[in-house]
């Protein structure tokens, strides 16, 4: 039996669905990947069964955001627009859950992931775990939407203009990650909180996740749309191409001096 990659759910216990990520090595999640992503999660949640739902990645990060070789690769903008609905969905199929999502973060969380964990409900990371947006260094932009949930506007600001990443410790010191733990403890923390969601009354739980949702501050759907004009903005312009291209060469420079 070969080993099947890709986007998987299954259930872990009585009201716990987990979905788990997986393209080695590092989750560059391909256009179809975010797709897929946001099918298990919805269809996790349309599960009466289900009170709780447990994102998780395998691999070496939680999630290294788009993959920009399948853009690079692609001719014209069909792959752009791909990867661009594909984030739409999984990022609004984790908002619009109809339970709450525990995100299980180890290693970095950059891009895309920042995307999924801004949008969900409680965050648990690993000492090793790392959150940011290198969107600028890429010639994107997107995913400050999910970024502001995470740790104030100012911080949100000069992470999103430098490209520089938060600690989970300083996720945890601004309350937006619940619990930081060992790499090893991870799953176990993940499912510890998700276990005691899923011992209450699911009629309750899904009741909570509409009202928590209906009072929010930011409509996150419409506010990472914006964003999103300013993205397909830079790759017509052709400045996004230019940046990659030069990306790009810096990394195959730095090989060549390894």
């Amino acid at each position: 039996m070969g080993y099947a990659m890709g986007i998987t759910r299954h259930s872990e216990s009585a009201g716990i669905a987990v979905v788990t990520v997986d393209y080695p090595p590092v989750n560059a999640i391909p256009s179809d990947g975010w797709f897929a992503l946001a099918d298990e999660i919805r269809a996790a949640g349309r599960d009466p069964q289900t009170r709780v739902v447990v994102l998780r990645a395998e691999n070496r990060g939680f999630n290294a955001g788009v993959d920009i070789k399948e853009m690079q690769r692609t001719p014209g903008h069909q792959a752009l627009i791909d990867a661009n609905h594909g984030c739409f969905e999984a990022f609004a199929a984790v908002y619009d859950c109809p339970v709450p999502v525990v995100t299980a973060v180890q290693g970095f969380c950059l891009g895309g992931g920042i995307g999924l964990v801004g949008n969900s409900d409680i965050i648990i990371a690993s000492e090793d775990a790392t959150f940011g947006l290198p969107e600028v260094d890429r010639g994107a932009l997107g995913a400050a939407t999910h970024l502001s949930r995470l740790v104030p506007q100012h911080l949100m600001r000069a992470l999103f203009f430098t490209a520089s990443t938060a600690t989970a410790q300083q996720l945890h010191h601004y309350g937006s990650v619940l619990k930081v733990v060992p790499r090893d403890e991870l799953d176990a923390a993940a499912l510890e909180v998700a276990k005691d969601i899923a011992a209450k009354d699911g009629r309750v739980i899904r009741a909570a996740k509409r009202a928590l949702n209906g009072i929010d501050v930011q409509d996150v759907h419409r506010s990472y749309r914006y964003e999103q004009g300013f993205t397909f903005e830079l790759n017509l312009s052709g400045a996004s191409d230019e940046i990659r291209d030069r990306f790009d060469e810096d990394l195959a420079a730095q090989k060549d001096k390894n």
